[in-house]
């Protein structure tokens, strides 16, 4: 397989299964709107040489967590990886582990003390990792056999609910400690991430979303769009919600997809007209919500979605020297600061990674990281 092969598969499992394309659409009017968030700047997390970050998360803007893996085309030295941010500077952070952790994709926390990550292990079985900022052990749920996958991790005091796929139906991993217990979906697919009590995935057809209701979980009715999937979930309340995702249009074809929820029914937000894809979603808890993505038409920028009161408008950050392009996969909102920050990576010419962490704010806020 060659690099740009290689690049290409890696992109599929980076972006959880959404495919990346070699066609580049014509350019569309996209102007910098002045009244909302801006780009400020990129820097990383400094991983290994070929990193990218798969999540993020926000306790506090002096409290930031992020995932991912590095050394990603080394099959023997891939490793999955923890970072904190103290409000300074990033430190890697333990996984005391001799199996090791593969590529890590979701994070949830209940307090900064009680810190929970899945992905993949090298032992073939899914990764669940547990802890704070002096390091991370592995946790074993009973249930879980080779061949599941988890892709998302929700947690709340005495409880984490972990989803992802087992046997091409959805996996829903719920408990704490030593009790666990293991629910496939009646329908076929794959939950991607969850978050309040709703998991979102694909069925291979069209959009999934589930719902815990009465210690089960049963899935929702959703508008009919074919060939429509997610992969994020933001719950702010059993009332107001929104899921981003994609549509498959055709081969390297795909329009963007968001989903919100009223407390009643799932409805198709309108977008401005593109073909980015839609990876990560975050919100302020007051109906602002904050999208990451990547642009095939504009690929070398950093792109981001700010949606609020039924409008969605495009963010872009410039493109900087030696970059081919910058897929954001994840994005968290810092409370108190009016600042995001989205996670992922940058592809320069020669088609090596480098984990990204670019910031967004009001333009009279300057930020570092």
């Amino acid at each position: 397989m060659t690099r740009r092969s290689q690049r290409r598969a890696l992109s599929l499992i980076l972006a959880t299964s959404v495919a990346s394309t070699q066609a580049t659409p014509a350019a569309h009017a996209d102007p910098r709107p002045a009244a909302i968030e801006a780009w400020q700047q990129s820097t990383s997390v400094r991983l290994q040489a070929d990193g990218s970050l798969s999540d993020v998360l926000a306790i506090s803007p002096n409290d930031v967590w992020a995932v991912g893996q590095q050394e990603i085309w080394d099959v023997w030295k891939n490793r999955g990886t923890i970072r904190h941010w103290n409000g300074s500077a990033w430190a890697e952070v333990p996984v005391r582990d001799a199996t090791a952790a593969g590529n890590l994709r979701g994070l949830a926390a209940v307090t900064s003390s009680d810190v929970w990550a899945v992905g993949d292990g090298h032992d073939g079985l899914p990764y669940l990792a547990h802890g704070d900022t002096a390091g991370f052990d592995r946790v074993r749920p009973q249930g879980l056999r080779a061949g599941d996958w988890l892709g998302g991790v929700d947690a709340k005091s005495g409880r984490v609910v972990a989803v992802g796929s087992r046997e091409k139906r959805g996996l829903i991993l719920t408990g704490q400690g030593n009790s666990w217990t293991v629910q496939e979906t009646k329908e076929k697919g794959a939950l991607y991430a969850v978050a309040g009590g709703f998991a979102v995935g694909d069925t291979g057809t069209e959009p999934l979303i589930v719902h815990s209701s009465g210690g089960s979980w049963k899935s929702m009715p959703l508008p009919s769009i074919p060939g429509g999937y997610l992969r994020d979930v933001q719950v702010d309340n059993a009332k107001r919600a929104m899921a981003v995702g994609g549509v498959y249009r055709g081969p390297g074809q795909v329009s963007p997809l968001v989903l919100t929820w009223n407390g009643k029914r799932w409805r198709e937000q309108p977008l401005p007209d593109s073909e980015a894809r839609l990876y990560g979603v975050t919100g302020d808890g007051k109906g602002r919500y904050w999208i990451a993505g990547y642009d095939p038409a504009r690929a070398a920028e950093p792109y981001m979605l700010r949606c609020e009161k039924g409008e969605c408008q495009a963010i872009r950050g410039a493109a900087k020297k030696g970059r081919s392009s910058v897929r954001l996969q994840a994005v968290a909102y810092l409370a108190g600061k009016s600042t995001v920050w989205a996670v992922g990576h940058a592809v320069d010419t020669r088609d090596r990674y480098t984990d990204v962490v670019e910031s967004f704010a009001p333009r009279t806020t300057t930020t570092k990281s």
